[in-house]
Formats: structure tokens, C-alpha cells, sequence
């Protein structure tokens, strides 16, 4: 008999220790559970009210401790509160909700939620006739009734989450609960609470035209590099500015921020890599970052995907939703049909009220890592049947009312993340910096040649974060064809290095009087308020030649 209890204890061991392993050890190594956790977009219907509001906490020692409360009474937001970090321990917020109509004169509807110590009242004479309602990790629910409440401007409607002190909330209708983080024992990820109030705001996408002095000018940020929380800087030059303390993401966005200000673009281009994808285990709490100082200054943006952005838990098509629902953005998911997310164009109409088509800009998605890395090593490409697909809309758009009916010459130009293989073709030339190998695909598909043949006189990429250079595409007769620019690495959460290369951004003016386009790069660091490497690349509606070092702008 004894024998027989110590052989069953023995077994309960194992068994506790193989649970243990696939709830802890593979949770964090290998972010099996994550992927389930994080891996969509939190669901905020409409019609819905919240009426109370917990975080539960649960232990990963525990197999039968679960973080999920009665579902049909709770709704479980799907955010560790710990992303996937804790090693003991798991946290969920979770919210009852209500459809309104479906409210009792008996419930109770949230107004406001805070994060503190202590009850907000105290010591605050204007919260002093409120009632506050204690909840786990430092949150403070006010609720009222249904009478009082439901109907109101201020009726929380949905509740997420967003991590790290530098959180930012773009999404109209949200703000971030005041006072801070959410007090979690042994977290490090700065959880926040952000509400909702009202419903969903509808989101109309912005029209973008030239300007009245037929001009309109395009800012090209590449390489963001952007992580849930402050980030960590990487190869930050100079060494040693700010005597060496660095944040990558608030330096990143502080640079980025000054020169939106000073150019003031008419459009932004996010040509890959916004995100980190190692270091930004909440995606939203990265990519937010960016599109905060966009909304704020009221500039569209259109965004490609890099290799990085989802490298984590949200694939490509969940983050293209995440883009097509925010402000002011362009940026479209494109085609089901075809290979990638995010194949499509930005028509820029005329000065006035008309419809005609001055400048149509092609966006593509250029993918991610080689498909057949013992063929071609490297990156992807892309791929056959989106060139069909660029080919067709080109051949639509030239042969619609909005292209014929344009009494000026109509320009066009196409953005990527991963350089085409004709990028590193050192017999052409270039203009600007060069300093790390060109890492295009092994295998070309020649949509450069689809590029030429459509008209467009400009395509510019991201990935290689030292080059910088514009280089011309030239015919068998050496006539430059095409010009293929680099916009150079923005963000300090990407590598730097290559000879102390600050970060850059690139900037294209069109001017649709000239039928001319102007392209410079400005720096974070250094000669910051000049124009770098000016150089006119279409002119009279041609591609213009490689620039003589006297012709430089």
C-alpha cells in the first residue's frame, strides 16, 4: 500500500511538473499562449454600456487556477496584464456590459474609472459628494444609475488596455485613464487602462489634393522601429549625447515630430516597420505612437508593412484593420486575391473641387523573408500576380474620366519596404549615402520593368537603414527611366552604425505647375534644419539624369 501512495505521488508530480512546463516554459519561450491572447483586436460593439469592472489575477503555478470568470455574466478583455512576462502570474480586466435597452432601473452604468492609491475623493473637494468603488490594481469605478447615466455623454461603452508610460490614445471617442498604470505585483509592462465613452465615432477618410500653389509634398518615414514602452536605443549617435541616456521611442518620435512641424507634408508614407515586432508584444501601444502625432497635426497618412511589423503576435491583416479603422489614415488591405497586405493607391485630386487625378501613388506589400531560402537566401519579393494586379489598375486609372479629364501632366509614384534587386547596380550612380550592402531579393520579377512601363517616375523603400541614396533605372541607351530612392532608418529601436550615420527621413515635394518632383532628407542630429542631398528627379513630367555635383540643390 505504501508503495502504491508513494508510485501515485510520484505520477501527480510529473503530471503537476509537465503542466507546469507548458503553462510557464512554454508561455514565455516560445509564446504559444500569447499568440491565443493577443493575436485580434478587442471587440467594442455597439449599443453596449459597461457596468462594473474587475481584473482578476490568476497563478501559472495553479493548473486549476483559471483568469476567466463566468462568461456569460463577464467579458474577459484578451490582454495579460503581465503580456506574457509574468512568471508566476496572469491578470485579465474583465467588464460586465449591457445592451441599453436591456438596462433595469435597478443597474448601474459607469462614468468614470480612475488608478489610484487612495479614493479619488479624498482631498479632492470637487469628487467630495462622489461615491468611488474599489477594484483590484489600484482602479476606482463611478457608477451611476440608469436614469441618471445611460444616456449620457459620459457612459463608459468599452474598456481597453495599452502598455508602457509613453501610451498614447489616437482612437477618437478614448482616453486613457488618469493617474498612470495599473498597480501590478511584479509587472514591469506599465498596463493602462483607456475607455471609451459614447459610441464608436465613424471614421471618413480624408481627400487628399493638391495644394493651391500646385504643390503638395509627401514625407517618407521609414524604420520606426517602435516597441511597447519606451523601447531601447540601438547604435544612437552621437555617443555619449545626453550623456548617454537614450530612449529609442521618445527620441524616435520627438525627431519625427519636429519635422512634421517644420515641412508640414501634406501626406506621410509609413513605408515599413513601424513596429518592432520582438519588442512590441502589445501592437497597438507601439503603432499608436505614430498615428497620435499624425491625428494631432490632421495629416493622412498611407503605411506598407515591413519584415518586422509582424514578427509578433498580430499578423499583418489584424494590424491593416487596426489601420483602416484610425484617423485620417489611407491605408487599405487591398485585394484578397493577390499575394500581400496592403496593395493598393492613393489618388491625390486637383487643386478645387473636381475629381481629376494629378498624382497616384502605389503602395505594395513587399513581404517579409526569402519563401525558398536554399534557391534564394534573403528577403521576398514581389510577387507575379500583384504586378498583374498594379498593371491593370495602372492601365484602369490612365483610362479613367478622373486621368483624361486632368488638363496638367499627371505624375505617379509607388512606395515599398524591401528594396528591388536593380537598387544595387553601382554602374548607374547615386546620389547620397551608400553604406551597407543592398539586401533586395534573390530572386528579381522585374517590377521595375512594370514600373517603367506604367509611367511611374519615382518608387522609394525603406529596410536598409544607412543607405540613403537616389539612384537612377536607365534604358539600353543610358536615358534614365526611373529614379529608386532609400528613405533612410528613422528610429532608434532599429540598428544605426555603418560610421556614425544619424537617423533621417526623406521628403518629396511635387509640383503639379512644373509637373516636377523634388526630394531631400532632413537629420535628428547634426545640420537638422537644412535640406540634405536636394536634387530634382522628374522635371517637365521626364526622369531626370543623375546630378553633376554643381547641380546639387
Amino acid at each position: 500500500m505504501t508503495r502504491r501512495i508513494v508510485r501515485t505521488a510520484v505520477q501527480l508530480g510529473v503530471a503537476a511538473f509537465i503542466v507546469f512546463f507548458l503553462v510557464v516554459f512554454l508561455d514565455n519561450r516560445y509564446r504559444v499562449l500569447p499568440q491565443a491572447i493577443h493575436g485580434r483586436l478587442p471587440l467594442h460593439h455597439e449599443g453596449l454600456v459597461i457596468t462594473d469592472l474587475t481584473i482578476t489575477t490568476c497563478s501559472s503555478l495553479n493548473p486549476i487556477s483559471k483568469c476567466q470568470l463566468d462568461p456569460d455574466t463577464w467579458h474577459r478583455v484578451e490582454k495579460d496584464l503581465y503580456l506574457g512576462s509574468g512568471w508566476l502570474s496572469s491578470a485579465y480586466v474583465h467588464i460586465q456590459r449591457k445592451k441599453e435597452e436591456h438596462l433595469s432601473d435597478e443597474d448601474r452604468v459607469i462614468v468614470d474609472v480612475r488608478t489610484a492609491k487612495l479614493d479619488p475623493a479624498m482631498g479632492d473637494k470637487s469628487q467630495a459628494s462622489e461615491k468611488w468603488e474599489a477594484r483590484p490594481a489600484g482602479v476606482w469605478i463611478k457608477r451611476s444609475s440608469r436614469r441618471h447615466a445611460s444616456d449620457s455623454k459620459n457612459t463608459v461603452t468599452a474598456v481597453d488596455v495599452l502598455f508602457g508610460a509613453d501610451a498614447v490614445e489616437p482612437r477618437p471617442g478614448w482616453e486613457l485613464v488618469p493617474n498612470g498604470a495599473l498597480r501590478m505585483d511584479g509587472g514591469t509592462k506599465e498596463p493602462r487602462l483607456t475607455v471609451r465613452r459614447g459610441q464608436p465615432h465613424k471614421i471618413e477618410k480624408p481627400v487628399p489634393r493638391i495644394r493651391k500653389d500646385g504643390k503638395f509634398k509627401i514625407m517618407q518615414v521609414s524604420d520606426l522601429h517602435l516597441s511597447t514602452g519606451l523601447g531601447v536605443c540601438r547604435d544612437p549617435e552621437p555617443k555619449g549625447h545626453n550623456g548617454g541616456r537614450c530612449d529609442a521611442d521618445p527620441r524616435t518620435l520627438e525627431f519625427v515630430e519636429r519635422v512634421l512641424d517644420e515641412e508640414k507634408p501634406d501626406l506621410v508614407v509609413l513605408s515599413g516597420d513601424q513596429v518592432n515586432g520582438g519588442t512590441a508584444p502589445d501592437v497597438p501601444s507601439a503603432l499608436f505612437k505614430i498615428v497620435d502625432a499624425l491625428v494631432e497635426r490632421q495629416i493622412p497618412y498611407a503605411a506598407v508593412f515591413g519584415n518586422h511589423d509582424d514578427e509578433g503576435v498580430l499578423s499583418r491583416q489584424t494590424q491593416m484593420q487596426l489601420y483602416e479603422s484610425l484617423p485620417y489614415s489611407l491605408s487599405e488591405a487591398g485585394p484578397t486575391s493577390i499575394d500581400g497586405v496592403g496593395n493598393y493607391y492613393v489618388e491625390v485630386l486637383a487643386h478645387g473641387n473636381n475629381k481629376h487625378s494629378a498624382l497616384t501613388i502605389y503602395l505594395l506589400d513587399s513581404h517579409s523573408y526569402s519563401p525558398d531560402e536554399t534557391k534564394f537566401k534573403g528577403y521576398d519579393w514581389i510577387k507575379p500576380n500583384q504586378i498583374a494586379w498594379f498593371n491593370t489598375a495602372a492601365e484602369t486609372l490612365k483610362a479613367s474620366d478622373a486621368h483624361v479629364h486632368y488638363s496638367h501632366t499627371h505624375l505617379n509614384m509607388a512606395f515599398i519596404h524591401i528594396p528591388l534587386p536593380e537598387y544595387r547596380i553601382p554602374d548607374n550612380g547615386w546620389y547620397g549615402n551608400w553604406k551597407e550592402g543592398v539586401t533586395a531579393p534573390g530572386l528579381n520579377t522585374h517590377f521595375k520593368d512594370a514600373l517603367v512601363k506604367q509611367g511611374v517616375k519615382a518608387i522609394s523603400c525603406g529596410h536598409d537603414h544607412a543607405n540613403d541614396y537616389c539612384m537612377p533605372s536607365v534604358d539600353e541607351s543610358k536615358d534614365p527611366e526611373l529614379w529608386m530612392c532609400y528613405a533612410g532608418g528613422s528610429g532608434f529601436g532599429g540598428y544605426g552604425g555603418y560610421g556614425g550615420y544619424h537617423r533621417r527621413l526623406r521628403v518629396f515635394e511635387v509640383d503639379t505647375n512644373q509637373a516636377r518632383i523634388t526630394t531631400w532628407k532632413r537629420l535628428e542630429y547634426g545640420d537638422t534644419a537644412s535640406r540634405l542631398d536636394e536634387q530634382i528627379i522628374v522635371d517637365s513630367g521626364k526622369v531626370r539624369p543623375l546630378p553633376q555635383p554643381e547641380e546639387s540643390q
